[in-house]
């Protein structure tokens, strides 16, 4: 439930203004200052408002960040779109974490109120409310899932990810860069990270391999 005024979007947003990169920010629909309700949300309804993203409000090559659930979008989008897409840097990166990491949590009494039509509100961390779990958003994700087919990117990728990190493992990282095709790919694991990856030098270490990527991919996606 992170929004597009968070600590890291904001402050790779200044990172980009005093750089002179072009720099998109977006909330998907309902977080932030977009409307709908989280039950009315799902995988297939927030990679949806990626590509809209992608596909109205941008020209040229792309270096995709995402954080956490971002991270899932990111490699969805790369692959819905790979020819836009020159590299991308993910933070503590979550794809398919509702079959992975959120499924096997959950108790046999929950999955059961599921499979009948109910719901279970998800207690949710940093002060989010709980998030609405029903059927319909497990079987859309599972329709989304990327992990154990090669991801298609050819450009850069870094991955951010803390070893301290409660909600994403970091050997979940290790599925991720697994899943990228990509020949350049570097995993900085931070030994005292957490999920949110959000210190000052967590930031310092964000904006440094995004300024990495601008530099070597130029403005027409050509890597150096």
């Amino acid at each position: 439930m992170s929004d597009m005024d968070g600590t890291k979007a904001t402050a790779l947003d200044e990172a980009a203004a005093a750089a002179g990169w072009p720099c998109l920010r977006f909330d998907y629909f309902a977080h932030g200052r977009s409307t709908g309700t989280p039950a009315e949300g799902g995988i297939g309804r927030w990679l949806a408002d990626s590509l809209a993203v992608i596909d109205t409000l941008t020209t040229g090559p792309l270096i995709l960040v995402g954080s956490s659930m971002g991270g899932w979008m990111a490699m969805l989008a790369a692959r819905a779109r790979p020819a836009r897409i020159a590299g991308a840097v993910l933070i503590a990166p979550a794809p398919d974490f509702t079959e992975l990491l959120m499924w096997p949590q959950l108790t046999e009494a929950v999955k059961d109120t599921l499979a009948a039509g109910g719901r279970f509100d998800l207690p949710m961390a940093y002060g989010a409310p709980p998030f609405p779990l029903t059927a319909r958003f497990f079987a859309d994700a599972r329709a989304h899932l990327v992990l154990g087919a090669p991801l298609p990117v050819s450009g850069p990728v870094r991955i951010l990810q803390g070893m301290q990190d409660p909600d994403v493992p970091w050997r979940h990282a290790l599925a991720v860069a697994e899943t990228i095709a990509s020949p350049d790919l570097v995993l900085q694991l931070i030994k005292d990270g957490d999920h949110r990856l959000s210190t000052p030098a967590d930031l310092e270490r964000l904006t440094a391999s995004v300024a990495e990527l601008v530099t070597r991919v130029g403005p027409n996606g050509r890597r150096s």
